[in-house]
């Protein structure tokens, strides 16, 4: 299931990064804690449907396709949380999941991507997020079908 945490991180980092190579997009996933390969890195953009887009200043970068993301939110998501978190508390509003050192990011950027409307936002750190919900009632039970995913 590493596939599916570096596939979360290949989509974080493309989304927030201006990469235009398989070689910045290796050494980026590296800076995260996810070493991995050219050919798997190829494989993953392949499965991910990314491709380049054009950007205002006349530079390439990598895009993932909106269709294949909105696809595979709720498998990518048990499959991040079955491989990542190890516990899951909520506090009033605010939900507390602790993962594997490195994957915090990973997690909240599978959260992100569901579009939960009573979400929000989510902060990530090396091994603690932090999903902020806007009621007391919608973060238990969020933190209730977490810890079903566990």
């Amino acid at each position: 299931m590493m596939k599916n945490i570096r596939q979360s991180a290949i989509l974080e980092l493309i989304a927030n990064h201006p990469i235009e190579t398989q070689g910045q997009l290796i050494e980026a996933l590296a800076n995260v804690g996810i070493i991995s390969t050219q050919a798997t890195v190829s494989r993953d953009i392949r499965e991910l449907h990314i491709y380049k887009e054009l950007t205002p200043d006349g530079t390439y970068r990598y895009a993932a396709s909106p269709k294949k993301q909105k696809q595979n939110h709720s498998a990518r998501l048990q499959a991040i949380f079955r491989e990542c978190v190890t516990s899951c508390v909520c506090a009033q509003n605010i939900i507390v999941i602790k993962t594997l050192p490195g994957l915090a990011q990973a997690a909240c950027s599978a959260i992100d991507s569901m579009e939960i409307d009573s979400l929000a936002g989510t902060l990530g750190g090396d091994d603690t997020a932090f999903l902020c919900m806007y009621t007391s009632e919608k973060a238990k039970e969020f933190s209730e079908e977490i810890k079903s995913m566990l």
